[in-house]
C-alpha cells in the first residue's frame, strides 16, 4: 500500500508541475486538472498519515527516556495515536480501491411494469415519482425520454435520464424487481395483491465508448402515438430502431423531431448494449464477490412495498425500514449507505485475501 501511495504522490506532484507548464492549451489543462481532482483526496489522506506516524515514532522514541513525566506523556500519546493510525489506513485502503469509471455519469433509468395488471403500472408511477424526489433531494436532473402511459395514472413503461455527478454511483443499486403488496385502489373486497415492477439502471455512456456499426441497426420511422387533439404528430417523427445482434429494440416519440428522437434511441440503445457486456464481465470475474449485497439482476426480487405494515424491505441486506410514506418520497439513503458500505467491506476484504 506504501509503494502506491508513494507513487501517487509523486504523480499529483508531476501534474501540479506540468500544470504551470500548459500554456494556453486549455484542452491539456483540463484533463490534468480532472487527473488532480481524483487523486487528490488520497494525497491528502497519505500527507495526514505519514504525520500521524511521525507522531508515533516521537512518542516511541520518548519512551527511552529517564524521566518519568516524559514516558508518561509519550503513553498517552501512543494510546490516542494508535486508534487514528488505523483510521486513517482504514480510509487509504478505501481510497485506493478500483473504482466503476461509470459512477460519476448520468444515469438512464428504465421503469417497466411487471405482473399485476394496472396495480404495476400505477406502482411504477410512483417509483418514478421516488426516483423524481431523491433526485430533488440531490439537486439532480431528470429528463424523461420515453413513456407509455396507461391513461389512469400509471406507466407500462416509463425510461429517463437522472443527469447529475455521481448519479450512477447511488442509483445503480436500484436495478432489479421491486415487489409491492397492498390492497388496490380498484379491489373492491379489500384483498391484498402482490404485483411487481422491474427497474434497469444504466450508464450515459458516450459514442467514443461503444460504437454502433449502421449496419448493425434498421431505424424504422413512424407517427407519434398522442391523446389526441394538438398533441397528435401530423408528421412521421417517432423512431425505432432494431439492434440485429442483440434483437434489442429501442423507441423513442417523445420529441417533436427525428433527429431528437433518434438521439435519444441511440443514447438508450448505447447505454443497454454496454450494460449487457459489463453483466457479462462480471459474471465472468467476479462471480462470488456480490453473494451477500446481489447483483443487481434484472429478474432479482431486491426489495418489497409492504404497505399493510408500512414497511419496506431490502432483500440483499436485510434492512427494513417503517417510513414507506418516507422512502416514496425520496429518503432511499436508508438503503444506498448501507449497500454502499457493504460492497466497499467485501471488497476490501477481497482486496486482503
Amino acid at each position: 500500500m506504501l509503494e502506491k501511495l508513494i507513487g501517487i504522490e509523486e504523480r499529483y506532484n508531476e501534474i501540479n508541475h506540468l500544470l504551470e507548464e500548459t500554456g494556453e492549451d486549455y484542452q491539456r489543462a483540463t484533463e490534468l486538472a480532472k487527473e488532480r481532482a481524483e487523486i487528490e483526496p488520497i494525497v491528502l489522506k497519505t500527507r495526514e498519515y505519514r504525520q500521524a506516524i511521525k507522531q508515533r515514532e516521537e512518542a516511541e522514541i520518548l519512551l527511552q527516556e529517564e524521566d518519568d513525566e516524559l514516558r508518561a506523556l509519550a503513553e498517552t500519546d501512543l494510546e490516542n495515536l494508535i486508534p487514528i493510525i488505523q483510521g486513517l489506513e482504514k480510509e487509504l485502503k478505501s481510497l485506493l480501491l478500483p473504482k466503476d469509471p461509470r459512477d460519476e455519469r448520468n444515469v438512464i433509468v428504465e421503469i417497466r411494469a411487471g405482473t399485476g395488471g394496472d396495480e404495476s403500472a400505477l406502482f411504477a408511477a410512483e417509483l418514478f415519482r421516488m426516483y423524481t424526489r431523491y433526485a430533488e433531494r440531490k439537486n439532480w436532473s431528470v429528463e424523461v425520454m420515453s413513456q407509455n402511459d396507461t391513461g389512469i395514472g400509471g406507466y407500462k413503461e416509463i425510461i429517463f435520464m437522472v443527469k447529475g455527478k455521481g448519479a450512477y454511483s447511488r442509483l445503480k443499486w436500484e436495478s432489479g424487481v421491486h415487489r409491492v403488496q397492498r390492497v388496490p385502489a380498484t379491489e373492491s373486497s379489500g384483498r391484498i395483491h402482490t404485483s411487481t415492477v422491474t427497474v434497469a439502471v444504466l450508464a450515459e455512456i458516450d459514442e467514443l465508448d461503444i460504437q454502433i456499426p449502421e449496419s448493425d441497426i434498421k431505424i424504422d420511422v413512424f407517427k407519434s402515438a398522442g391523446a389526441g387533439g394538438q398533441n397528435v404528430q401530423k408528421n412521421s417523427t417517432a423512431i425505432r430502431i432494431t439492434h440485429f445482434p442483440t434483437g434489442l429494440v429501442v423507441a423513442c416519440q417523445d420529441e417533436r423531431s427525428q433527429l431528437q428522437n433518434k438521439l435519444r434511441a441511440l443514447s438508450i440503445l448505447r447505454a443497454r448494449l454496454y450494460d449487457i457486456e459489463e453483466q457479462k464481465r462480471i459474471a465472468n470475474l467476479e462471480a462470488d464477490r456480490r453473494s451477500q449485497v446481489g447483483t443487481g439482476e434484472r429478474s432479482e426480487k431486491i426489495r418489497t412495498y409492504n404497505f399493510p405494515q408500512s414497511r419496506i424491505t431490502d432483500h440483499r441486506i436485510n434492512v427494513s425500514s417503517f417510513n414507506i410514506s418516507g422512502v416514496l418520497d425520496g429518503e432511499l439513503d436508508v438503503f444506498i449507505d448501507e449497500l454502499s458500505m457493504r460492497d466497499e467491506a467485501e471488497r476490501l476484504a477481497a482486496s486482503n485475501e
